[in-house]
């Protein structure tokens, strides 16, 4: 029993390192992704005060820059030191634009942040068809398996989590570096399983779940409202007044993130953050007509149901914002963690195969063909959505390249490069 675990730890490792990796490293990096975007980005900086400005002033200033297109969506992040996200669309092209939450000023326009490249990449691999979607999730059950085969086969487990072997060469260092991450990082590990299947479960629509856990935006019956032009009818909404009734609505509410009304069929959603920890923004949601600004509807994270609670905690849980710039340091460092385990579990599983080459139990050592398939993939239609859905500019496409071509070129240098090096000198010294 124990060879076969081995066996299934080895195989998933083998077939599916490179993938893991990729969706396990643009994850860790995720969870610092608005912080790259200050350090990416400088019309995105904004110098933290102690009031807002007017958010009417803010749209009144991006009516005037942009007088043809509309918000369809309004982010104010947790981090003060990042400006208001607008989501723009015009000609039916979108793009994102960067306003000053304390004055009001629109400092710029991207196509692209490296927030939603990320957020792309870690969630579905840039592989439509909800392809992505699911290949990312198995990544969750099948890393459980691997450590639970992990745990049965290894002898006396807990007797080694302060043990690294640093002097008895690279293939003991490397096997005990994989060992004592593996053993470290299994907390956080299993909570990532355990988000994993919520994740599926609300993509399969088991049990009906996913209508429970995502309401739908709602629509007002026009014919009792005086009608409006489309093209002039956000920019008449007064969202310092529906910021105000929304946060009298819910105790403890402060508005963040806020869905206009594009069209006069429908109402103001805005979302924010309130007393209760953990939850997301939209955890805590009021809808409002924007004609007459009455409450249409209220969703309290006080009141929620159960289901909708747990649904709301778990991307706080899977990306560690839910405690600010803390928790989402040590989500990095536990990410890197997970990262390093795949990278060593490669590098043990290279080193055996060039070793049974250098006895002559294998003719040569290939790249298996499901890590190649998928990454190709991934990369083809990441290059394709870059192109269609963000018209990334030739700057971002260089460093995204550029960025993947270093990783991948220091991967090969480690774990291919490095050990046929090591090997050719122990050849010449034997």
């Amino acid at each position: 029993m124990k060879k076969k675990l081995f066996l299934i730890h080895r195989w998933i490792g083998n077939q599916l390192g490179i993938l893991f990796f990729i969706i396990c490293f643009s994850g860790t990096i995720s969870t610092i992704s608005h912080e790259l975007d200050w350090l990416i980005q400088s019309n995105y900086r904004a110098t933290p005060q102690s009031t807002f400005v007017s958010r009417n002033v803010i749209l009144n200033n991006f009516a005037m820059t942009f007088p043809k297109a509309k918000i369809t969506y309004w982010i104010r992040h947790d981090e003060p030191y990042l400006c208001d996200l607008l989501y723009k669309e015009e000609n039916n092209k979108l793009s994102f634009v960067f306003a000053n939450p304390y004055t009001g000023e629109i400092q710029g326009e991207t196509s692209l942040t490296a927030q939603l490249y990320l957020r792309d990449l870690h969630y579905y691999l840039f592989i439509p068809f909800q392809i992505g979607n699911y290949i990312v999730l198995l990544f969750g059950f099948l890393i459980l398996v691997s450590v639970i085969s992990a745990l049965y086969f290894y002898k006396s487990w807990w007797k080694k989590l302060f043990t690294l072997d640093i002097k008895k060469g690279s293939n003991k260092f490397s096997r005990s570096l994989h060992r004592l991450v593996g053993l470290w990082t299994i907390p956080f590990i299993f909570l990532i399983v355990i988000i994993s299947s919520w994740y599926f479960a609300e993509r399969a629509n088991i049990a009906g779940m996913k209508p429970m856990v995502n309401p739908k935006h709602i629509k007002l019956d026009i014919l009792n409202y005086q009608k409006e032009e489309k093209s002039s009818f956000p920019f008449t909404i007064d969202y310092d007044k529906a910021v105000k009734i929304a946060e009298e609505a819910i105790p403890h509410l402060k508005v963040k993130n806020i869905s206009p009304a594009i069209d006069s069929t429908e109402t103001i959603y805005l979302m924010g953050n309130s007393n209760i920890p953990l939850v997301r923004q939209r955890a805590n949601r009021v809808y409002i007509n924007p004609y007459n600004y009455k409450v249409e509807h209220i969703q309290s994270a006080a009141t929620s149901t159960t289901i909708m609670w747990i649904n709301d905690i778990v991307d706080p849980l899977h990306f560690g914002y839910w405690g600010g710039i803390t928790t989402k340091i040590i989500w990095f460092i536990f990410g890197l963690f997970i990262s390093i385990l795949i990278l060593s579990g490669i590098y043990i599983s290279l080193k055996r195969k060039a070793r049974l080459k250098q006895n002559g139990m294998i003719e040569k050592i290939s790249v298996n063909a499901i890590n190649t398939i998928i990454t190709s993939c991934l990369f083809y239609f990441m290059l394709k959505r870059l192109q269609t859905r963000y018209e990334a500019t030739i700057l971002a496409h260089c460093v995204i390249v550029i960025f993947w071509t270093a990783v991948f070129a220091l991967l090969y240098y480690l774990l291919v490069f490095k050990i046929r090096k090591t090997r050719s000198v122990e050849n010449k010294i034997n």
